[in-house]
């Protein structure tokens, strides 16, 4: 098993930025975090891996990766513990999906593909994917994708009152463009199935409740096809039973276009977001508002610059808030050392680079991915590559203690 990584980088501000845990790959631990993580009372994190982990199956060969991917837990020590090792056949393969937990301590999460159904072999692997639920170390499958029903869900589900799921998937469904579903107990049910016309389609983000059961998410295609990218830019929808409504579509000139990320909801109804790329005049990506009368405002404009600053590119990961109203999230590439950034966008508009990724031998990480903050505003988040072994990290952001009086 790996030991933990100490190694600390100071940042401006009395900031810091520590790396908590290198993942070391296949045949051990997990490579490629491809999700944010999620923390218990103890803090205690958790969070999947897509690759390594100590399964080599044949059917996760064609990822180019040893390994099917994990779910992990790294206690408050720094001590790294697989909790499934996901072998690529009928429990799935690849996730790329944060956790959430119930109040029993179990998880649940979607891994891209697996599940044994034959509708998906197209891919090289065998099945659509499957939502999950881990009770210690016992993996249950709760449902397998069968293409009709949805296919390879990239992000995560949450969980009402009553202990139904909801999550979406990327394609397949009626239309081949994605669906959202309700999963109670074992029993799928298809909300919606995205058109890839007005509606949107080609969802990777996953949802939002209100208090009123209303779901809300982002389709990073689709919309308003006058767009000038041909498929559409993407939309912000809402999801009142089987009722959809779009709230906003991007017409990449200027608020961007793309949405890959789920959005922050905050007491006054308003959305938050990232779109992966336009928002001129750099086309780096955008952090938006969408306020509850589904009035648009463009927050920040990514810059893919150097002579006027390379502040980050492709936001693509959920935005979260501190308790003075700042915005905190990555982009995957970009920054002045490329690899990507952690990034603030503070209530008066400015916009300030936490951290630089891949700086010197990026023992520190490369292309970050969502964060988490605590009650003392310490960002928490996953890495895909770099860090000791190059398999991706786990770091930790202290913020300046103006932020945590």
């Amino acid at each position: 098993m790996v030991v933990l990584a100490t190694a600390t980088i100071p940042l401006a501000q009395a900031q810091s930025f520590t790396v908590l845990y290198s993942f070391a790959g296949y045949p051990t631990d997990g490579a490629g975090p491809g999700a944010g993580l999620l923390m218990d009372a103890s803090g205690n994190l958790y969070g999947t891996t897509s690759y390594g982990g100590n399964v080599n199956g044949a059917k996760c060969a064609r990822s180019g990766y040893a390994g099917c991917g994990t779910v992990f837990k790294v206690n408050t020590d720094g001590v790294e513990t697989p909790l499934h090792n996901f072998t690529g056949g009928g429990d799935g393969a690849t996730p790329r999906s944060s956790l959430i937990m119930d109040a029993n301590g179990d998880l649940y999460g979607t891994t891209t593909y697996g599940g044994d159904t034959n509708n998906c072999v197209d891919t090289g692997y065998a099945g659509c994917g499957v939502v999950f639920k881990l009770s210690g170390a016992k993996e249950t499958v709760l449902h397998r994708f069968s293409g009709g029903d949805g296919a390879f869900p990239q992000a995560g589900v949450i969980m009402d009152g009553r202990g139904n799921l909801y999550g979406t998937t990327l394609e397949r469904g009626e239309f081949n463009d994605g669906v959202v579903f309700k999963l109670a107990g074992k029993k799928e049910t298809v909300l919606h199935s995205f058109t890839g016309g007005k509606d949107g389609g080609f969802v990777t983000s996953g949802l939002i409740m209100d208090g009123k059961g209303s779901l809300y998410g982002t389709a990073a295609y689709g919309g308003d096809l006058d767009c000038d990218y041909p498929g559409g830019c993407g939309v912000v929808f809402k999801l009142a039973g089987k009722e959809l409504t779009v709230l906003h579509n991007f017409k990449e000139s200027p608020d961007g276009d793309n949405p890959y990320a789920a959005l922050l909801l905050d007491a006054e109804g308003n959305l938050y977001g990232t779109t992966r790329t336009g928002g001129e005049p750099y086309s780096a990506g955008t952090v938006f508002e969408v306020s509850a009368t589904g009035k648009e405002s463009v927050l920040h404009r990514f810059r893919m610059n150097y002579k006027v600053g390379h502040d980050g590119q492709l936001p693509e990961t959920v935005v979260v808030r501190d308790a003075q109203g700042n915005l905190y999230g990555t982009t995957e590439e970009g920054g002045p050392s490329g690899g990507g950034v952690v990034y603030e966008i503070t209530t008066d508009g400015a916009e300030k680079i936490l951290h630089d990724f891949c700086t010197g031998d990026c023992s520190d990480g490369v292309f970050p991915n969502g964060l988490i903050i605590d009650a003392k505003g310490n960002l928490y988040g996953t890495a895909f590559g770099g860090g000791l072994n190059d398999d991706g990290t786990i770091f930790m952001i202290t913020p300046a203690p103006s932020h945590s009086d």
